[in-house]
């Protein structure tokens, strides 16, 4: 199983993403994480 992502790292591509300045699949990729792994976050950050 892969190691978790730290928090703090989480917490950063979320505000990324949420900024809305690139599509999901482009930060995905830019960060090293998959476009399901992104949305994942963003769905547990709005909870």
């Amino acid at each position: 199983m892969p190691k978790a992502f730290p928090k703090e790292f989480r917490r950063d591509v979320v505000a990324v993403a949420r900024r809305g300045n690139a599509p999901i699949s482009r930060i995905a990729k830019d960060f090293g994480i998959s476009e399901f792994c992104l949305q994942r976050w963003l769905k547990l950050a709005d909870i």
